[in-house]
């Protein structure tokens, strides 16, 4: 009996259990001082009531189990990106068979960096202990997501105890950075004013008409690019792939120094900026790799492929503005990947000596810099000064206030 109540204890609070054994105790010492069937009835209905909240405590929701299920817009959670939001169903059992009038279900959503969102609701249980809990996400930026233990709480059909008991359901997803879609770049477009001097020694990248294969069909691709009879044979879109003429390879520097960025919102939109360059390197069988300074120097090198590309941009995922220290030294930590007569391309919202230093550090190595100025979303102005000052050292710079404002910039329309 001492370990049933030991155990009643551990579940039930101290004050509340105490009052109703006060009252089991005072129904027993009426029944053997006073006897008669009203005293003993009473008894047995404070035992029956005792029993009951003891059996309810040791089990039902304390050995409550469940199953989470996780559904985007296009039902592909792997493929969510920043802006986006997931439908989440979670299937709960609790064993037993004693009812119960409700349940209430508390959830805990994780991010990578620390914040965290709660849902809560009530569910009612079928005969059988089964219930379905079914809510949405708000909108998530980009990051790693994880649903911490499931608390669950509930009532006995007369109120007097709450029970408490937790469970695990897997649910962990990835939320990708927001992208653009980029349909030109004046960096590689033939004699370009903007891409400095060393660009007329290049060749701008332009397609042959000599077809190098079959290739998976990519949003942006023109009509004319598709291939039909592949198409019609595999089920799926297949676009041409002609060959390339050659062009220099690209790296990609994201600048995350903590003391850069004035808000969390331009550091996204930098990482945002990133993904897009990737995409259109993607696109255009540009060689293109990606250097992050971060609290540590990660350093990609340059690649076609879009496997290489979603291992960048799964890098991209979790990475936060946690660098310290000067550009130039923990760059070259990295120098040896630098491929030699690459774009050089820092993405950061520095300006001045220290990025002029960067650039140079770049053009000394053979590499063709240039500067993409990330600037804070909610400022207003446009400050052309410090891109008037790049073009004086013959160095291409674009000033980037949006995503959306990204395609203009780069093909040269603002």
């Amino acid at each position: 009996m001492r370990r049933f109540l030991s155990a009643a204890a551990a579940v039930i609070q101290p004050a509340k259990l105490a009052g109703i054994l006060a009252i089991w105790c005072i129904t027993l010492m009426y029944v053997l001082f006073q006897g008669g069937k009203t005293s003993f009835m009473l008894f047995i209905m404070v035992s029956v009531l005792l029993i009951y909240l003891i059996v309810g405590g040791l089990g039902g929701v304390r050995r409550a189990r469940g199953s989470r299920s996780l559904y985007s817009e296009q039902d592909k959670p792997d493929l969510l990106y920043a802006g986006g939001y997931l439908r989440v169903k979670l299937n709960i059992t609790i064993p037993g068979f004693l009812p119960l009038p409700y349940v209430v279900v508390r959830e805990i959503l994780r991010r990578h960096n620390g914040e965290s969102w709660v849902f809560e609701e009530s569910v009612i249980p079928s005969m059988r202990g089964i219930g379905e809990l079914r809510f949405q996400t708000p909108m998530l930026e980009r990051g790693s997501y994880m649903f911490s233990e499931t608390d669950i709480l509930s009532e006995d059909i007369f109120g007097l105890v709450e029970h408490k008991g937790k469970f695990m359901a897997e649910g962990h997803f990835r939320v990708l950075p927001r992208a653009i879609f980029v349909p030109r770049w004046q960096l590689y477009e033939r004699k370009s004013r903007l891409a400095g001097p060393q660009v007329s020694l290049v060749q701008s990248r332009r397609e042959t008409t000599q077809i190098n294969g079959v290739r998976d069909y990519v949003y942006g691709d023109r009509l004319t690019r598709i291939h039909w009879n592949a198409t019609a044979k595999t089920g799926s879109w297949k676009s041409k792939e002609f060959e390339h003429e050659s062009v220099p390879k690209t790296m990609l520097v994201l600048d995350g120094s903590a003391s850069a960025y004035a808000s969390s919102n331009q550091f996204e939109l930098a990482v945002s900026v990133t993904a897009s360059l990737l995409g259109f390197g993607v696109r255009e069988r540009i060689g293109i790799g990606l250097c992050c300074l971060d609290r540590a120097t990660k350093v990609f090198t340059p690649a076609e492929s879009g496997a290489e590309r979603q291992k960048m941009i799964q890098y991209l995922i979790d990475i936060n503005a946690e660098g310290r220290g000067p550009l130039v030294s923990r760059l070259e930590k990295g120098q040896l990947m630098f491929p030699k007569g690459s774009y050089f391309v820092l993405i950061s919202p520095q300006s001045g000596k220290p990025v002029l230093d960067t650039l140079r550090w770049a053009e000394s190595r053979g590499m063709t810099p240039s500067h993409l100025h990330v600037r804070n979303p909610s400022g207003m102005s446009r400050n052309t000064d410090w891109i008037d000052v790049l073009r004086s050292h013959n160095i291409s710079g674009y000033n980037i206030r949006s995503l959306q404002e990204l395609p203009a910039v780069l093909g040269g329309d603002l």
